[in-house]
């Protein structure tokens, strides 16, 4: 490139930014959560105050039409006139992130909830950094015991793998994350509570978490009163400290509850700039991010942690063809299935094993577990699907040695798939009682061969 092609290149660069300085402007119009103001030059994702009757209010930038910039508040704002000033702030720094967040309970722009004061931290990251390029990634075949015996012995999940919590309303999808933070072997645990209530915020950190769980956990909340920029951000962040710790060399569990809830909130923003809607009312950027969000998660480079990540899906209507569910399934490496047909049997945690699945297990544990596993699940699965013929006594003992078989194992595997929820089981102790029940059921099997 010659000398002055490259001073024509610089000339352009200037003129065009200087056409683009951030400037202020003024409301011309406000609809349903959108504000629209004209003379404005922010980018998308700028920040900008609003003047109401009632005091300045923080907005973000979340789209434009030729010259009519919309914003959206990020709280609920009362007040609003035409022609209130709009002023441009200073564009985010990125979030605040130190050691010092662990035991602290935060909001989605990382002030404290607590009450403890303010959280001492130095660094500022962003919450939107550039992918990471996959072949630096480390390969995930190491185990990740997470103190839940079902998930340790029949969905065995690697440190660095994504995994989706697919759960209906009130079948204990909180209790089982409670128990995870509590039973796993990871160095951190950063769990986002997005779109709940707030009563379950607050139950989540008084009743599920113990004192000293907490001493190695980040609590992110953004409650479902709060804006839809919040909800979306509050899922941003939580990635975002995860990645922090991720960077220092430990192992972290990530928990995001949920991934519908994000989706929803990044929903109500683009249907309310007028973005139409695709599937189900859900627009096409709502399929672009939910990758973005979940491949920030996962293993760092060789000198670097892992991110192993838990996030929750809602099956409306227990329906796990919900574009969401559709989705997440399609990105995530395995999912577990909460049943409320087992919740409702008080069975608990309500692990529907024959629905999920991990898809780095082969890789994580040895050829005999995974042999043993798979010998469980198959003489369950049998038994499950003869459960109504047996149940009403259509099946005669004696018919198939497969069914029978299943009929003298249900009730341990029954026992072995459920758990006290403050109960914790560590990865050896499940080992042996997968290698006791595995040995009982090819003595079995091999009884029945030999009569």
């Amino acid at each position: 490139m010659t000398l002055a092609l490259c001073d024509a290149i610089k000339d352009i660069t200037k003129t065009v930014s200087a056409s683009h300085t951030i400037s202020a402007g003024k409301l011309v119009r406000g609809v349903g959560l959108t504000l629209e103001a004209v003379g404005c030059q922010i980018p998308i994702g700028g920040r900008a105050m609003v003047q109401t009757l009632h005091g300045r209010v923080e907005a973000e930038v979340v789209g434009f039409a030729d010259k009519v910039t919309y914003l959206m508040p990020i709280e609920s704002i009362k007040g609003i006139v035409p022609g209130s000033f709009v002023e441009p702030i200073s564009t985010d720094s990125g979030l605040a992130v130190s050691d010092k967040l662990l035991g602290r309970v935060i909001d989605a722009n990382g002030a404290h909830l607590d009450g403890l004061g303010p959280i001492c931290a130095t660094t500022r990251v962003s919450t939107n950094p550039p992918p990471i390029n996959p072949l630096l990634r480390k390969a995930v075949n190491t185990p990740l015991d997470v103190g839940v015996r079902a998930i340790n012995a029949m969905i065995t999940v690697g440190q660095g793998q994504r995994m989706g919590l697919f759960a209906g309303s009130g079948v204990g999808k909180s209790v089982l994350l409670g128990m995870m933070t509590r039973g796993t072997t990871a160095d951190v645990v950063v769990v986002g509570l997005i779109g709940e209530r707030g009563r379950e915020v607050k139950e989540f950190i008084d009743d599920i978490l113990t004192a000293e769980d907490r001493k190695k956990a980040v609590v992110v909340a953004a409650p479902a009163d709060t804006s839809p920029l919040m909800r979306l951000k509050g899922s941003e962040t939580a990635v975002t400290i995860a990645e922090y710790f991720r960077n220092q060399g430990k192992n972290v569990l990530l928990l995001v509850d949920s991934l519908t809830r994000y989706a929803m909130a990044q929903r109500e923003i683009a249907l309310a700039i007028g973005e139409p809607p695709a599937t189900k009312g859900y627009p096409p950027s709502v399929f672009a991010k939910l990758p973005a969000l979940v491949e920030r998660a996962g293993n760092g480079s060789e000198s670097q942690g892992s991110i192993t990540a838990f996030f929750t899906v809602l099956t409306e209507g227990d329906d796990l063809q919900d574009p969401i569910a559709d989705a997440a399934r399609a990105i995530l490496d395995g999912h577990i299935v909460l049943s409320r047909d087992l919740a409702d049997a008080g069975h608990y945690p309500a692990i529907d094993v024959e629905a999920s699945i991990s898809r780095v297990m082969p890789q994580v544990v040895s050829e005999e577990h995974n042999t043993q596993a798979r010998s469980i699940k198959r003489v369950y699965s049998t038994y499950q699907q003869n459960k109504d013929l047996i149940n009403i006594g259509a099946y005669a003992r004696g018919s198939d040695p497969q069914i029978d078989l299943s009929i003298s194992a249900a009730p341990a595997i029954s026992a072995f798939l459920q758990q006290g929820t403050k109960q914790i089981i560590d990865m050896n102790t499940t080992l042996e009682t997968v290698n006791t029940l595995a040995t009982g059921i090819q003595s079995a099997t091999s009884n029945n061969r030999a009569g």
